[in-house]
């Protein structure tokens, strides 16, 4: 099955190397180009694209605004986005992250990188790379106004278990292999999580776990 794919970057030559670079993998078409946020926005209600690829920095509507519009809490039917970044410490990342984006990348991540955030967003996972995503979940956390929300329930001891390799950013099969559980367990407890958690996907539960510190660096 096609992944088809939404770029967005205000930079033409931006948006064009990452149009490149997907169209050269299997299994991933670029479908559509925007310029700005609110073209991006357009044609990802139009298209319906499994995955929308946004700048964090654009004109007119930026990154988080967008990805708020199409993945937002208050969107019925939500999009898959990843936002990409050319700062790793980039203070609207975290904007982004809450405004409903599966995760995030840096320019110079390269096509591997960028190759795998497609893929785990259009099947409804997210990226979480370690060594960017991790430093600056912990920075947002120490910075964070308001202290974490509390779960709707209590997390169980095999909860708390998984929670600390997804957010270390690993997949479901690499949690499978290491606490020695099958995939449908691993999927069973990140529903779990999801749920206690009032989380909508991977990101966020990394983001609670970095704001309670339960992960640190």
């Amino acid at each position: 099955m096609t992944i088809r794919v939404l770029v967005a970057d205000d930079q033409d030559i931006v948006r064009a190397g990452l149009t490149i670079i997907l169209d050269a993998q299997p299994g991933i078409e670029v479908v559509a180009q925007a310029a700005d946020g609110r073209e991006a926005v357009r044609l990802a209600r139009r298209l319906r694209p499994d995955v929308c690829l946004l700048d964090i920095r654009m004109p007119d509507v930026d990154g988080i605004e967008a990805t708020r519009q199409l993945a937002g809490p208050d969107v019925e039917d939500p999009l898959a986005v990843v936002v990409i970044t050319t700062f790793d410490l980039d203070e609207y990342v975290h904007g982004a992250l809450k405004a409903g984006a599966r995760g995030f990348l840096l320019k110079d991540a390269g096509p591997a990188l960028l190759t795998q955030a497609v893929q785990a967003a259009a099947h409804g996972d997210a990226l979480i790379a370690p060594s960017i995503t991790a430093r600056l979940l912990a920075t947002f956390a120490q910075t964070a106004g308001s202290p974490p929300a509390q779960p709707l329930e209590p997390l169980t001891s095999r909860e708390e278990e998984v929670l600390i390799p997804v957010a270390q950013g690993r997949t479901n099969s690499e949690i499978a292999d290491e606490l020695h559980i099958s995939l449908s367990t691993v999927k069973t407890h990140l529903a779990a999580l999801m749920r206690k958690l009032d989380a909508r996907n991977r990101v966020e539960i990394a983001m609670w776990a970095y704001e309670t510190g339960r992960i640190k660096t």
